[in-house]
């Protein structure tokens, strides 16, 4: 294990990235293909064109390439360091408007719908398909909404527990949109789209979540 924590770190180099990159795609490809459970590592590194040996020390075993694949879009699920802080509701409404708009963008993705198709065929013979993307993809992005509910909470622009309000704006956000996509019965929205659900979600729960001291609002308990 030490020896392949160093190879690990000598991958991170930039003469490795291309075969990395191109062992996750390779991971990714065949799992598509053929399933998780059912996806060897030897096929992977034929597809990636690299060794067994250089497979295990630039990612890992098959578990850690579906982590790796899974974690690296998961990037694109945080708070964009460039959001402005929420002062107020107005700030608290652009903010909410903003990450709903990259949260609808970037799990809509074919490839994210992909993986989520991908857990649940492979649910019962590789549930930990299901637990690393909820655990990953989906924590980022539920953390990214807990975090905006946390800063409001201490500028005195909501009430109640961050946790529970992130869940109301996700509920308001998606609907059924996501069952919809996933069924096949339902098309990914356009941009012009992402933004209006992010909209119409943001003034649902800005009515629902009133400014505290207005009296009418979520309470803490």
């Amino acid at each position: 294990m030490p020896a392949r924590s160093t190879s690990k770190q000598r991958g991170e180099g930039a003469e490795q990235v291309p075969d990395r990159q191109r062992i996750l795609g390779a991971a990714f490809s065949a799992f598509m293909a053929n399933g998780y459970a059912e996806t060897s590592t030897l096929e992977i590194a034929t597809r990636a064109r690299v060794s067994k040996r250089a497979l295990y020390e630039l990612v890992g075993n098959k578990q850690e390439m579906l982590v790796a694949c899974i974690s690296e879009r998961a990037q694109r699920l945080r708070v964009p360091t460039d959001l402005p802080e929420p002062r107020d509701r107005e700030t608290l409404a652009r903010a909410l408007a903003a990450v709903g708009t990259q949260l609808l963008r970037e799990i809509s993705d074919p490839t994210v719908i992909a993986v989520f198709r991908l857990a649940i065929a492979e649910a019962v013979r590789a549930p930990e398909v299901a637990r690393a993307l909820d655990s990953i993809g989906g924590e980022t992005s539920r953390a990214a909404l807990r975090e905006i509910m946390t800063r409001a909470r201490q500028a005195g622009i909501l009430s109640g527990d961050p946790r529970e309000m992130a869940e109301h704006f996700a509920g308001l956000l998606w609907g059924n949109l996501m069952v919809g996509m996933l069924l096949r019965v339902a098309d990914r929205p356009n941009p012009r789209e992402f933004a209006r659900r992010a909209r119409n979600a943001t003034a649902a729960f800005l009515r629902l979540y009133r400014q505290p001291n207005a009296g009418s609002g979520v309470s803490d308990s």
